[in-house]
């Protein structure tokens, strides 16, 4: 399935089970997912997941339903915490900001200094905002 066929189903209740299945990681069950989400009926989350099935987005296992393919792009995901990628690099550029401020400050305030603080500093807030932006389409 394209990725823009991925979206046409990855809308509302379908993208909270999408999301729930790809959080846990581990194969669930329908009441699993009816319970996690606290949907009306099993049957509810058994219309989603089946979307998904068809979708080719999740597959059924032996002991449940499992995501098939990953469309969240950016992130890492460590057990059941999803780490968008871009905090590796708002880190990186943190990291910079201190040694220039304090191993690299220079004896006299240089326009070059000045430059590489406000690059560092529009890196990090720009990294910042998309790292919530992707933490927020996948919570």
């Amino acid at each position: 399935m394209s990725d823009e066929g991925a979206d046409y189903v990855l809308k509302g209740t379908t993208l909270r089970v999408y999301r729930c299945l790809y959080r846990a990681g581990t194969p669930m069950g329908i009441h699993d997912v009816q319970r996690a989400l606290n949907l009306s009926s099993p049957s509810v989350a058994e219309y989603h997941i089946k979307k998904l099935v068809r979708a080719g987005l999740a597959k059924a296992e032996q002991s449940g339903y499992i995501v098939d393919k990953v469309v969240f792009e950016n992130v890492i995901r460590v057990r059941r915490t999803v780490i968008p990628l871009q905090t590796t690099f708002v880190a990186f550029f943190a990291s910079a900001l201190v040694v220039l401020l304090t191993i690299l400050r220079p004896a006299s305030i240089t326009s070059t200094y000045v430059f590489s603080l406000i690059v560092c500093v529009v890196a990090i807030v720009i990294l910042l905002y998309e790292a919530l932006k992707t933490l927020a389409a996948t919570s």
